[in-house]
């Protein structure tokens, strides 16, 4: 097999897992199908449940966040082939969500329950928060978050394309519409149990620390930052909507590089 082929093959597996794990932790949300689901019935005492499910979920956090870090960056740079650097951190994201998923335990009692009509209401939501998730890959650019672009399996995008600030379709709406899509996914539930309310609680804050790192980032890479930012909200569409839509119609020159999506996904 040629060193292309292995690139080819090893961001393709990449790829699969990031598809996998995304469909098992609908699932795993949802409270069904799988085993365990984040509410499924308990296993141990709630001290040691809740004690795991925080480990679990502290390995997520410092996995994510320290291989976007520029020292572990350059340490890879030395270690893996560029084709594969992305491939690289999506390996390592789907192995540390299939951590998470099989190793989850449930506990605690319900926090609410929503039946009827105002139940599949709400359960929309959450559908339409994986739904935005999903689109908001598309939106930056889903061969490239994914690593399949690097890998050989689309042309490079220009220099251009890659180091412009993003600005309409979804980001016209909110600045990070891939946190708000999750965000949605992880509430919007008509059945919230305890161990759900940890899962959220905890990826919610490592959200809002994500957002605030990358912003100061964005601000200081991207002039015109700040006057995009003030047009447009970070995560709840909101009163300045209309002020986005007006401002749409001026020409711009920069389109939007939301790398918080591209580093947390």
């Amino acid at each position: 097999m040629s060193r292309q082929s292995r690139y080819l093959f090893i961001s393709a597996v990449a790829w699969a897992g990031f598809v996998a794990v995304t469909v098992w932790t609908v699932l795993f949300l949802a409270d069904v199908v799988v085993s365990p689901t984040v509410d499924g019935p308990p296993r141990t005492s709630a001290a040691v449940a809740a004690t795991v499910d925080l480990t679990l979920l502290m390995l997520f956090a410092v996995q994510h966040s320290a291989m976007a870090r520029p020292q572990v960056k350059a340490w890879s740079r030395r270690h893996i082939p560029a084709p594969l650097e992305r491939t690289s951190y999506v390996l390592a994201t789907d192995a540390c969500l299939l951590v998470i998923l099989v190793l989850w335990q449930p506990w605690g009692g319900q926090v609410w329950q929503v039946h009827g009509p105002a139940g599949v209401v709400v359960w929309s939501l959450g559908m339409f928060g994986w739904i935005l998730a999903i689109a908001s890959t598309f939106a930056v650019d889903h061969l490239e978050l994914t690593g399949l672009r690097q890998a050989g399996w689309s042309t490079p995008r220009d220099a251009v394309r890659t180091n412009r600030l993003e600005v309409g379709g979804l980001h016209a709406v909110v600045r990070h519409p891939l946190m708000t899509g999750l965000l949605l996914a992880f509430w919007a539930t008509p059945h919230m149990g305890a161990s759900h309310v940890l899962f959220a609680t905890a990826m919610t804050v490592y959200i809002a620390i994500g957002v605030r790192f990358e912003e100061r980032d964005l601000r200081r890479t991207f002039a015109d930052y700040d006057a995009y930012a003030a047009r447009v909200p970070a995560l709840l569409p909101g009163l300045r909507l209309q002020t986005v839509r007006r401002s749409a119609r001026r020409p711009r020159r920069a389109s939007a590089a939301v790398a918080v999506d591209s580093q947390r996904t």
